[in-house]
């Protein structure tokens, strides 16, 4: 019995605690409308191009190594404190020890592993993801501004005439992105403003057109702050940078309109730039660059901000 008399154990409200945050987590784990075939993601979205399968797995290798370290130090944390926790019977000081040299070289050596082995794998999949063909199948150039996007498809496009190399309005490009533009590439181009809609699924933001199967190049550039190019479900990525023109390619496997949005704080409508990925049969995407022909809609709208002088410097560097 408890020194009040009562023969309730000072355990139970422990215990009854702790089956309360237990019956939490469960619920907290259930209600997210998953299902288990969604679990193995980890909260990715289905993978919709040949290269998201690779994030896919960088993900879900460094869910693991957190898990695992997380595991070893509550491990820890608990064995502490139930199995060295003060005696009610034995008040006697344990033991002191000053140094362990076999623990504080486990401590060291193993976060330096674990970062070394995840340096290794994602320096490894960036470099893969990173790398440009020399002559991909569709090049588009993605404008960023406050608060919509235009993109403009670097296509020799039937009743559309120009050459995108010598185009002023895309002046902001480097030359080597340029140097893998189509010959003769007339161009369309399709701009949005925030309150644009796509006609199939009422979902806000332009409708940018890809086909499947074939090997995309965005060459992103912006005209003001900085934004971020991102396609949900691609696993993709990266900055639209005002005097700074990122690019990286993928190849869509599965048709379907997709969700893409600005991932980068830009301002106080950053919220409402939105747009749409729609991937069609090859066919279908000719088809749409035609559609824009006959809407007027030819030739480029400016790219962005001109390269800045560090810019020119990197690429002449490269080159």
């Amino acid at each position: 019995m408890s020194p009040n008399g009562s023969d309730r154990s000072p355990r139970r409200p422990m215990r009854r605690k702790l089956l309360q945050a237990l019956t939490a987590g469960l619920v907290l784990a259930t209600a997210t409308g998953c299902t288990w075939e969604d679990f193995p993601r980890l909260g990715m979205p289905t993978p919709t191009t040949e290269e998201a399968p690779r994030i896919l797995s960088l993900w879900q290798g460094s869910w693991a190594a957190a898990l695992a370290v997380g595991v070893l130090v509550w491990g820890l944390i608990l064995w502490s404190a139930f199995f060295h926790r003060r005696s009610r019977t034995k008040v006697e000081v344990p033991p002191q020890t000053r140094y362990n040299m076999p623990i504080e070289a486990l401590y060291t050596v193993v976060p330096l592993l674990v970062v070394s082995v995840l340096f290794y794998f994602t320096a490894r999949d960036e470099s893969e993801l990173l790398k440009l063909e020399k002559k991909p199948d569709v090049t588009v150039n993605v404008v960023g501004f406050r608060w919509s996007w235009c993109f403009n498809y670097v296509e020799n496009v039937e009743g559309s005439s120009g050459d995108a190399k010598k185009s002023p309005e895309l002046d902001a490009i480097p030359n080597r992105y340029k140097d893998a533009f189509p010959a003769n590439a007339g161009g369309v181009y399709d701009c949005g403003t925030p309150g644009t809609r796509n006609a199939q699924t009422g979902n806000p933001g332009p409708t940018l057109w890809l086909p499947e199967g074939k090997r995309v190049r965005f060459v992103l550039t912006s005209r003001d702050v900085i934004h971020s190019f991102w396609v949900v479900p691609f696993l993709m990525k990266q900055d639209v940078i005002p005097g700074h023109t990122n690019a990286f390619e993928v190849t869509p496997n599965k048709e379907g309109t997709f969700l893409g949005k600005c991932a980068e704080l830009c301002g106080v409508d950053h919220s409402r730039m939105l747009f749409n990925v729609k991937v069609v049969s090859p066919e279908r995407y000719e088809q749409h660059l035609k559609d824009l022909v006959k809407k007027g809609q030819t030739g480029y709208v400016p790219a962005g901000i001109p390269q800045s002088g560090h810019e020119k410097n990197r690429e002449s560097n490269i080159l």
